[in-house]
């Protein structure tokens, strides 16, 4: 069985989401895995969306640690977080003493590991961008794929270093963001000129609100079939290295699955 610890910020759905598959598939016995607990860098009474994070973790009965990095940094002086992180996390990292996870999984988790949390954690991370593509938060990612014309979009799980959405990684996937549905709002805003009308706003909310959903609905699956290739023992991670049962090299683009859970029940 893997042991997973859970990072997350939970302030919206799509943090929510990862979390419930993820154990929806170990109730039902789908994924021979545990989560030994959940992390949030957020209490009760932050935020609408964390709220309902923090009280769905609580009725899986998962062991929950909170703490506040918002309070923590006014607490300690204020400033930039960038100065209070090393101390942040070795709080964090007491907290979390008596719990052995073989995995740690950041979905949705919004602040940046410092050095000596990557060394005491083998952190798995979801970024929501095509390797290679821009880093930054999903919202930050999908206004530059917009604002470069971009031609596709996806995301990656990748192992967490010290360098930004840089880690080794794991698997992927990829979707187009032109043709079909695209198409149109291209267009659009090809059209809508100047940026500051009206117009051109509406019609570049309505193609990010389609590049996120498209990629909201794979992000889930994608990580599904990550977890579930370690959990089965098909990959391993070894000093920041990936080793596959099979002799296969470097990350796994897992497109063809994900489109296949797509069209189930299974997710």
């Amino acid at each position: 069985m893997l042991r997973l610890g859970w990072f997350s910020t939970g302030s919206g759905k799509g943090s929510l989401g990862l979390m419930n598959i993820i154990q929806e598939c170990i109730i039902t016995g789908h994924l021979d895995a545990k989560i030994e607990f959940v992390f949030c860098n957020r209490e009760f009474g932050e935020g609408i969306g964390s709220d309902e994070f923090l009280n769905q973790v609580l009725d899986y009965d998962i062991p929950l640690v909170s703490l506040s990095s918002k309070k923590f940094r006014v607490e300690n002086g204020g400033g930039q977080f960038s100065k209070h992180r090393l101390a942040f996390d070795r709080e964090v990292i007491s907290l979390l003493e008596k719990y052995r996870p073989d995995i740690c999984v950041m979905a949705g988790y919004m602040l940046i590991a410092g050095s000596e949390f990557n060394r005491h954690y083998r952190i798995i991370n979801l970024h929501p961008s095509p390797i290679d593509g821009p880093t930054g938060t999903w919202q930050e990612v999908i206004w530059k794929l917009i604002e470069n014309q971009a031609v596709e979009s996806g995301a990656y799980i990748h192992i967490v270093t010290d360098e930004l959405d840089h880690g080794p990684v794991i698997s992927y996937f990829s979707f187009p963001i032109v043709g079909q549905n695209f198409e149109p709002m291209w267009e659009m805003i090809n059209r809508d000129t100047p940026k500051q009308s009206e117009n051109f706003q509406y019609d570049y909310s309505q193609l990010f609100s389609l590049i996120r959903e498209q990629g909201l609905i794979r992000e889930k699956p994608l990580l599904l079939e990550t977890i579930r290739a370690l959990a089965d023992g098909r990959i391993t991670i070894s000093d920041d290295n990936l080793v596959h049962s099979n002799g296969a090299t470097g990350a796994v683009c897992m497109n063809e699955e994900i489109e296949k859970l797509m069209n189930t029940k299974d997710i």
